[in-house]
């Protein structure tokens, strides 16, 4: 018998939830401490009735997105250069392997000296946080192509971009569409802890202003809307991969 993911998925969030009901039903737990699932969709609806809620869900996706995108842009073509270019990537990986351990969150106090308040310094960190992974990602991914396609393609003198169009994009496509899928949730969990420093807007300013207030009901709410947003986000990146995966294969 198939099971239904979707249905087994809906199951146990209920149950998670009615376990959330009972503890906070039978436990000697105030408001402040660990409000019960009621009292949070009742805030959350609140929040987004008054735009409260969308305008911090705006304001967080917005600055995923120019972060993430400078990463794609600028991560997957430096990966290529370094797995192709046996000199260029001598130079270039020690440095790489260098500041890829460094914590995002490391870079606040320089990110704030740099850019200020606002949204470069959240910007700047999902970049760092993404542009690493991406590129080693793609230069291993390229290292890992046979020579020999290479070979074939000289002897049909392919021009440089015939190379990266024929060989190289479907060969690392897979590979690189998983660190795409892995990287977009590292962003997500960087912006909201920028936010929580950096910026006067989003979700991690949301929760932080709520605990500050002692609303927990709130901060519970910036916290579910963080994860229903991170799961949409995984399912988003597993949909293009999967599309873009066979129009490629079509195309080719």
């Amino acid at each position: 018998m198939k099971r239904n993911p979707l249905f087994l998925s809906s199951v146990s969030f209920s149950l998670l939830i009615l376990l959330w009901a009972i503890i906070t039903y039978f436990g000697d737990f105030s408001e402040q401490i660990f409000p019960n699932p009621f009292l949070v969709l009742a805030s959350g609806v609140e929040l987004f009735n008054d735009g409260t809620l969308l305008k911090h869900v705006v304001a967080s996706l917005y600055r995923v997105t120019i972060g993430f995108y400078l990463a794609v842009i600028l991560g997957i073509p430096l990966g290529i250069v370094l797995g192709r270019k046996y000199l260029v990537r001598q130079l270039i990986n020690p440095i790489i392997q260098f500041l890829r351990p460094i914590s995002p969150l490391a870079w606040i106090p320089l990110a704030m000296l740099w850019f200020g308040i606002g949204d470069q310094p959240a910007i700047f960190l999902i970049f760092l946080s993404s542009f690493f992974p991406l590129v080693v990602a793609t230069t291993m991914a390229v290292n890992r192509i046979n020579p020999v396609y290479f070979h074939v393609a000289a002897n049909f003198n392919f021009s440089q971009q015939e190379v990266i169009k024929k060989i190289i994009i479907p060969a690392i496509l897979p590979e690189v569409l998983t660190a795409l899928r892995l990287t977009i949730a590292i962003a997500w969990l960087v912006v909201v802890a920028a936010e929580m420093i950096a910026v006067q807007s989003g979700l991690g300013y949301l929760i932080l202003d709520a605990r500050n207030a002692l609303r927990m009901d709130i901060v519970m709410v910036g916290m579910i809307v963080i994860g229903m947003i991170g799961v949409l986000l995984d399912l988003i990146m597993l949909r293009l991969a999967k599309n873009d995966a066979i129009g490629w294969n079509k195309a080719s």
